[in-house]
């Protein structure tokens, strides 16, 4: 069998940065580390709807600052604040009492997020839309707007059929063993009636696009 790395952890040395910012002795990494996890769930469950591509995680002495990277910044931060004060106060019970910063950052182009596609290609199945058609015009909506290319992967039971397979579309170039080149992985589930759905989309960005380097944030 092939061994399969993720895209971006491969690359964590040379272009990309890690989501979870500090450090931690041997004695509080695991605990730390299952927090980081359980914040992350908690973000995506209680922003479901808001588009959210990535949560950065960044720990102080006694402070967490979560960084949330969504589509949708209106919906996270609700009328007047009310609804980021809330998710604030639900991230601070799973930080053992810690004080926690929630900050938000709008994604300016969600129709070329990999994470993005991937979780609207499950939505859309979930719902069920015929995948060859949601993968296709995912695919043609980025190569419109610039990217250098898309790979789009789906196993399951596509279109309930009796047995599981994957089916697969490429436009552009995805030189994914080319270390320097800017891709982005996104994943995600459809929920569908004849069961789970996997969805693995790759996005080969333009170099000057890169967002996250070894200093950070260009």
């Amino acid at each position: 069998m092939g061994q399969k790395v993720n895209p971006i952890g491969m690359r964590v040395a040379v272009n990309k940065n890690w989501r979870s910012r500090w450090f931690s002795g041997k004695k509080t990494f695991g605990g730390l580390l299952i927090e980081d996890i359980k914040l992350r769930e908690r973000v995506k469950k209680l922003l479901e709807n808001a588009g959210v591509a990535d949560v950065i995680i960044e720990r102080y002495a006694n402070r967490v600052r979560v960084n949330i990277y969504t589509a949708r910044p209106g919906i996270v931060i609700g009328r007047k604040g009310q609804d980021i004060e809330r998710i604030r106060s639900e991230l601070a019970d799973i930080a053992s009492g810690k004080e926690v910063y929630v900050e938000i950052h709008e994604v300016k182009d969600p129709d070329c997020n990999a994470q993005l596609i991937a979780e609207n290609i499950a939505l859309q199945m979930a719902r069920r839309v015929s995948f060859k058609r949601v993968m296709k015009r995912s695919i043609k909506i980025a190569m419109d707007m610039g990217v250098d290319g898309i790979k789009v992967k789906a196993a399951g039971r596509l279109g309930g059929a009796e047995l599981a397979r994957t089916e697969w579309y490429k436009e552009g170039r995805i030189p994914l063993h080319t270390l320097r080149e800017n891709i982005e992985y996104g994943f995600a589930e459809a929920a569908t009636t004849a069961g789970r759905i996997g969805i693995k989309v790759w996005v080969c960005k333009k170099k000057d696009e890169a967002k996250d380097t070894k200093g950070g944030k260009k």
